[in-house]
């Protein structure tokens, strides 16, 4: 098609020059190129963050568990089936990432502003993406206190009890 255009514009002005045709949707794509290499890092480097929260989140709970392996063969030992430690766990640990949660949805306002500048068609305040945000860090806190937690619900209460 570019060389039935450059037929047309040459029969009409044979002076015009006609460097670089190309369509519209090609000199978009061209202008968003950078935008979106820095929107792929951006969202790269999230994901690394996500996974490091993560695993920090793993190793302080199970940090918290073991330093409260008596607390919990003691309690299987009164009678506490498997769900309650497990919930007593999992409540621990999820009541941490909440304040966290809300501590960054506090921050999520003032971080909104400036990202309002950077992308298209995005308030500062956009519901979906940080309700999107909010639900994947929830998960993956409460991914991180599963294991932990039912670590804690195997714990046999005479080895427990005999450790200290």
């Amino acid at each position: 098609m570019t060389k039935s255009i450059t037929a047309v514009v040459r029969s009409v002005d044979p002076n015009l020059p006609l460097d670089q045709v190309k369509t519209m949707d090609q000199l978009v794509d061209e202008s968003l190129a950078g935008d979106r290499f820095l929107y792929g890092a951006v969202l790269e480097f999230c994901g690394g963050c996500t996974a490091a929260s993560r695993h920090r989140i793993y190793g302080v709970m199970s940090f918290a568990v073991a330093q409260r392996t008596h607390e919990i063969g003691l309690r299987i030992a009164l009678g506490a089936g498997p769900i309650q430690v497990l919930r007593l766990v999992l409540q621990e640990g999820m009541v941490l990432a909440f304040f966290g949660l809300l501590v960054g949805l506090a921050g999520t306002y003032f971080v909104g502003r400036v990202m309002k500048t950077l992308l298209y068609e995005v308030n500062a305040m956009d519901p979906a993406a940080i309700s999107a945000v909010a639900t994947v860090l929830l998960l993956s806190a409460f991914f991180a206190c599963y294991i932990p937690a039912r670590r804690a619900t195997q714990v046999d209460p005479m080895v427990a009890l005999r450790e200290e």
